[in-house]
């Protein structure tokens, strides 16, 4: 692929499913319903269940199917992105450039270990973009986040996918036994999507730190501030130390900025030449949407304020589910996955889901099938527990 047409390609993918996922998503479960095909997405790996009808999301009264806060933006942060929409006719480089510093700062590490993009998956597709153009394979686990892996594949790559061990963490051991000679790069999402559970940070640091020396590990972190123990886990430090680790975060979930789309990405300095010489970070990146992240950045009480709010609410659906004899993975994020009965029709499961106006995403992988739920409001909370009870009639 030369190097206009992977620009080309590159925009596209962008355009489709970074900036507009809603438009996607509804698109999929049309075709889905057109097709009379249960699934919206699938793979040898792990599929994702369509309801039997399309849902007005704007008729949601529960939207639990995204992984969105429901406490944010920042009041603050608001006031700031609506001032500066006002001033939308200047181009945002000089406050991306306060905003990369501030980032810097905040991980301990040069402006130049920095690339920003308009969300964490923007970043994800752009090292999938530049490492496989050539082909290979990415080593993730079973299952995971889909967005690096889907490009990698569509573009001539493929994964080998390590199944996660009994306790839920990816078998790292196991994902080294597998690298080869045309292993381009590990992918661990951490805590991961979508069973929501977190890798032991000391085991994962070690595996970095020795692995990073023959072929680059991506560590997604788009919910590590949420877990417990938060950022004091995160794998950044060895940036500094010249491994060749990436480390993505995103402001779309502590911040709750989804919809504003910012996030960035922490590599050494040769790894992000690399990037940009092909596409470059930056573009796409509203100045109001910067200016409300340096807002968010700056109230840190208003954050753990949200994170104390969602695992309340968390550890409320949980014990609910338990009353109810379902056994939720153990999450560290702000969402939830359990198993369904083994008689339970997904497709008919998410239609009376979507009856009572609450949206959740329907999984099949381990050859189990699975409810994931985001979690909302106390109020959301406990209207999905209203509706899974109807669900399960």
């Amino acid at each position: 692929m030369n190097r206009r047409n992977l620009l080309k390609y590159s925009g596209l993918f962008g355009i489709g499913f970074v900036s507009s996922p809603e438009i996607i998503w509804s698109n999929a479960i049309n075709k889905s319903i057109n097709r009379k095909n249960e699934f919206i997405l699938k793979n040898n790996i792990m599929a994702e269940y369509g309801p039997p009808k399309m849902p007005k999301l704007s008729s949601l009264k529960a939207r639990l199917h995204w992984n969105e806060n429901p406490y944010g933006p920042n009041p603050n942060a608001i006031k700031k992105f609506n001032y500066y929409s006002s001033k939308g006719n200047f181009y945002s480089w000089d406050i991306l450039k306060d905003f990369v510093k501030k980032i810097a700062l905040k991980e301990g590490v040069r402006p130049e270990n920095i690339m920003t993009g308009p969300g964490s998956s923007d970043l994800l597709e752009k090292v999938a973009l530049v490492v496989f153009q050539n082909g290979g394979n990415v080593i993730a686990a079973d299952p995971c986040y889909m967005s690096l892996i889907n490009v990698v594949n569509s573009i001539g790559g493929s994964w080998k996918s390590v199944k996660l061990t009994k306790e839920y963490e990816h078998d790292l051991d196991k994902m080294e036994s597998e690298i080869d000679s045309k292993t381009k790069l590990i992918y661990i999402t951490n805590p991961n999507n979508p069973t929501a559970t977190i890798t032991h940070s000391k085991k994962l640091y070690d595996f970095c730190d020795s692995v990073s020396k023959r072929v680059p590990v991506f560590i997604d972190e788009a919910y590590l501030e949420i877990s417990k123990g938060g950022l004091k886990n995160s794998m950044v430090g060895l940036v500094s130390k010249g491994r060749d680790v990436i480390i993505t975060r995103t402001f779309s979930k502590i911040h709750g900025m989804a919809g504003l789309r910012l996030g960035y990405m922490v590599a050494t300095e040769e790894r992000l030449k690399k990037i940009n010489k092909i596409t470059r970070g930056g573009m796409g990146i509203a100045g109001p949407t910067i200016h409300a992240a340096i807002e968010s950045l700056n109230d840190n009480y208003f954050l753990e304020s949200s994170k104390e709010k969602l695992i309340s609410n968390r550890e409320f659906t949980v014990q609910e589910l338990k009353s109810r004899n379902f056994n939720p993975m153990p999450s560290n994020t702000n969402f939830l996955i359990f198993e369904l009965p083994k008689k339970t029709n997904p497709n008919l499961f998410l239609g009376k889901m979507y009856d009572e106006r609450v949206s959740v995403k329907a999984m099949n992988f381990w050859n189990k099938k699975w409810c994931r739920v985001s979690i909302g409001t106390r109020e959301n909370m406990e209207r999905f527990i209203s509706a899974f009870d109807k669900s399960m009639t």
